[in-house]
């Protein structure tokens, strides 16, 4: 069971999405900021399109579980259509969050989350990823939503440090730093909290 000093973070997508990318960004970046983590991802049919979780803990002491994450603190839900087949709120704690890609707003999402009453928050990844990157890539709207909602990372540290790991991950395609970097400062700023 994860304690107090630790955050527990649940992502939904499809496979393709990205989403156990951004997990495992989320993990590098808080382990450049000296913090204890995990980021994994779990597959099912191992293919694109199908249903895909991952999962970070991030924590100011080493971590001794190593399990799935069952009662998360927050959920992020790249896909919004995993709503319709997948228990997204399960488990969810109820001081947290859950993080949806949609262009729709809190308010209307709240009736597809199977009586979830906590907190419900939206981002439009899509048209925030092809308006700046030229194309559908919710992975790093949805990382940038992710760190905005939970609070688990400093955004000023967060920004400086994942740019450093862009550099080290696209070091041969130095244009997309810049794109990435642009679409997660409009996607801390445009996140609709509900």
């Amino acid at each position: 069971m994860a304690s107090n000093d630790m955050v527990e973070i649940r992502w939904h997508g499809r496979g393709g999405q990205g989403a156990k990318m951004a997990c495992l960004l989320l993990a590098d970046v808080a382990g450049l900021e000296g913090r204890f983590v995990q980021g994994f991802p779990e597959y099912g049919p191992e293919r694109m399109g199908a249903p895909i979780t991952a999962y970070n803990r991030i924590s100011e002491k080493r971590c001794t579980i190593h399990s799935n994450i069952y009662y998360p603190d927050y959920v992020v839900v790249v896909d919004e259509t995993l709503l319709d087949s997948v228990d997204v709120t399960g488990g969810l704690k109820e001081g947290g969050a859950i993080i949806i890609n949609t262009p729709s707003s809190p308010q209307e999402m709240r009736p597809r989350l199977q009586g979830w009453t906590g907190k419900v928050c939206t981002i439009d990844a899509r048209s925030i990823s092809e308006e700046i990157l030229g194309r559908n890539l919710p992975n790093t709207p949805m990382l940038a939503a992710a760190v905005k909602v939970s609070g688990v990372l400093e955004t000023g540290r967060f920004l400086t440090n994942i740019e450093e790991s862009f550099k080290h991950k696209f070091a041969d395609k130095p244009q997309l730093i810049e794109g990435n970097m642009t679409t997660l400062k409009k996607s801390m700023e445009e996140v609709q909290l509900g």
